[in-house]
Parts: structure tokens; sequence; C-alpha cells
């Protein structure tokens, strides 16, 4: 399946369609997106055990952090921006439990 978007909004608006529960089981962690730009924002997204849950704005605690600027995170999301080369430029900055950060490739596959 594809699931192309045209902004952060709308990525976490069907963030449950692109979520693969079976690659989140024994997962316990809260992904912060700390976004910024026209497409700027902050979301958390709470996985616990196979389940998630998108919520608008900052965690008290999250696991995971990751910054970078909105447009960036849509190319990247859209499979036009690799991650590894987002996060080796300094696009992508990622705060937290680094190899949490790793499982999201396989929990939130790119389109």
């Amino acid at each position: 399946m594809t699931f192309k978007v045209t902004s952060t909004k709308e990525y976490f608006e069907t963030l449950n369609k692109r979520f693969v529960g079976a690659q989140a089981s024994g997962v316990e962690a809260v992904y912060q997106f700390e976004l910024s730009g026209d497409e700027g924002g902050t979301w958390h997204v709470v996985v616990s055990n196979g389940t998630m849950a998108v919520h608008e704005g900052a965690h008290a605690s999250p696991t995971t952090t990751l910054k970078m600027k909105g447009d960036d995170y849509v190319k990247m999301s859209n499979g036009e921006l690799n991650g590894q080369v987002a996060y080796m430029t300094g696009k992508m900055k990622i705060s937290g439990s680094i190899p949490l950060a790793m499982k999201m490739k396989n929990i939130f596959p790119q389109a």
C-alpha cells in the first residue's frame, strides 16, 4: 500500500493506516515529533505492545524525540528523503532512545 501525504497534519491523521502492529509487539515507547517551519507542529505517538495512539502536542517524558523541518519530514515519510541520510546530514536530530528510533521504519513504514 502507498500512503503518500502532502502535509504533516495529514501524516499524523492517517498514521493508523501506516502503522504495522506486528512490528510494534513488545514495544513500549513515546515517540515525539518536533517539526518546524510551515509544515511544523508537535505531536507524540504512544506505542504500547502492538497498539498506537496519536496526540497533538508535547509529552512530558518522551522515549525518543525527533526534530526536523516539517517539509523534510513529509519528504521522508513519502520515501523521497532517506532517514539515515537525513540524520547523517543534520536534517534530522534524534534524542532519547536511538534503538527505539531505529524501529520506527518498521513500525511506521515509508510510502
